[in-house]
């Protein structure tokens, strides 16, 4: 179920986060991922919209949409990954926007290629210079194939 988040949902969304970002890059250094927490949990989380979708009591799954049009995270448990949760949490956030963007890693071309088949197309390629690695800028919208 997709419910809105809940500040006292913040560390098990933390956790989350933490989990599937190191396991989702693995070509970055788990440090830079561990230094960004406080960034994250202070700065993105608070001036988000953020969904959670919730299996029982668990979350295992979240969407963020920073400034009503930027994709700043989506992420699922790894143990649920490939059961369509994370497309729902898309779907979600697309129903509710006109518009939206995001960056994501060349090199992690499961993402690229699970927006691309929600409707996100290239737009530019980008420098992520803190991890010096290269990004795709994706957008999408509404009524557009």
């Amino acid at each position: 179920m997709i419910l809105p988040f809940k500040p006292h949902q913040l560390d098990a969304l933390m956790s989350l986060w933490l989990d599937s970002t190191i396991s989702g890059h693995p070509f970055i250094d788990p440090g830079y991922w561990h230094d960004s927490c406080s960034v994250v949990r202070d700065v993105y989380i608070p001036h988000s919209e953020t969904w959670v979708y919730m299996q029982e009591d668990k979350l295992i799954g979240f969407i963020s949409i920073i400034e009503q049009q930027f994709i700043g995270a989506l992420f699922v448990d790894s143990s649920y990954t490939g059961n369509g949760i994370g497309g729902q949490l898309l779907k979600h956030a697309q129903s509710r926007y006109s518009a939206l963007s995001l960056e994501v890693y060349q090199k992690n071309q499961q993402a690229v290629h699970f927006y691309h088949h929600l409707g996100f197309r290239i737009e530019e390629a980008a420098w992520q210079s803190e991890t010096q690695h290269p990004t795709w800028i994706m957008c999408w919208k509404k009524n557009e194939k």
